[in-house]
């Protein structure tokens, strides 16, 4: 290994906030070095705590980070947040409202915040985030909290990345059971009302129950129904006790470790994809892209030949 990346290794491990900083952009934007600096720091994951928060726009997620956050720094806990948007992280305009309410954690060491932009991948994150995920879990947080850009009901790749996902509803906010019935409903861990101080909320209660009603889950655990208003920090206690209660019943139940699996399984692949894919890129060099699909649409070739040549290529 590089002198330089030793250095940075040992840096992050310390929990030095600009090494973790400079070790997230090398990886976000995908450096040479970055896969080297990953798997140096691998080997030191595994330790904290992983809960994803998902919902809709405008269910209050950025809120709910924050007021959790808040919670479990007030209980010693070190905190690591990532917040996915669909824009540029680096610009203010870019950046949610209540993502600014977020900075006054900025001068406490014991919570670490990074924004990062989606760069059009699809299903809630982005690309890159499982491996800042491992980097704020190589610096030693306690919990790493991964808020997803809320982009509805297909918002389903946190469930390969966290321990625990929550899912954020809110009353108010049209036709309930067409807005809950599916996608990110069959994933959720612990389920949050959000602005449960609105009429409503007794009614979104009542439509999950339902739907619990109609499916088992393969672990057989029945997610608990947290009202919250997270404006005001209500409910926090309460959800947390539900993440705990969640942990203990997977290490109850010797399920720890089926989940880890059943998790990888899915991020190899997702891994594979992403490597085959910049592999496929390279050949798409000096306007060959454009070549091709100009063959394909004058039906001088078929897609399907082209496809199994450039597999090929790859795969040399």
């Amino acid at each position: 290994m590089k002198p330089e990346i030793q250095s940075l290794v040992n840096q992050v491990r310390s929990g030095d906030v600009r090494a973790v900083a400079r070790a997230i952009s090398s990886v976000e934007n995908r450096l040479p070095e970055s896969s080297d600096l990953l798997k140096a720091l691998f080997p030191y994951t595994g330790k904290a705590r992983v809960i994803g928060i998902t919902g809709a726009p405008g269910a209050g997620k950025s809120t709910l980070v924050d007021q959790l956050a808040r919670f479990y720094r007030k209980h010693g806990r070190s905190v690591g947040i990532i917040a996915v948007d669909p824009t540029s992280p680096y610009t203010g305009g870019a950046i949610l409202g209540d993502r600014i309410r977020m900075q006054e954690h900025f001068s406490d060491p014991g919570i670490y915040i990074r924004s990062m932009a989606t760069r059009g991948s699809l299903g809630g994150l982005a690309r890159t985030t499982a491996d800042v995920a491992t980097v704020l879990d190589a610096s030693g947080r306690d919990l790493i909290m991964i808020e997803t850009v809320g982009v509805g009901q297909d918002e389903v790749d946190i469930v390969r990345l966290a321990q625990v996902t929550v899912v954020i509803l809110v009353p108010g906010m049209g036709d309930d059971v067409q807005s809950i019935k599916a996608g990110i409903m069959e994933i959720a861990d612990i389920f949050v009302i959000n602005k449960s101080d609105r009429d409503g909320a007794e009614h979104v209660e009542r439509e999950i129950r339902t739907l619990q009603s109609l499916a088992t889950r393969r672990d057989c655990w029945t997610p608990p129904i947290i009202k919250t208003v997270a404006s005001s920090g209500q409910g926090m206690s309460e959800l947390a006790t539900a993440v705990g209660d969640y942990e203990a019943y997977l290490q109850r139940k010797d399920l720890v470790l089926n989940k880890s699996v059943e998790n990888w399984q899915e991020r190899l692949l997702e891994m594979l994809r992403d490597s085959m894919l910049d592999k496929a890129r390279a050949l798409f060099s000096d306007g060959n892209l454009e070549r091709m699909a100009t063959e394909v649409a004058e039906h001088k070739r078929d897609p399907y030949t082209l496809v199994e040549e450039i597999a090929a290529g790859v795969r040399r």
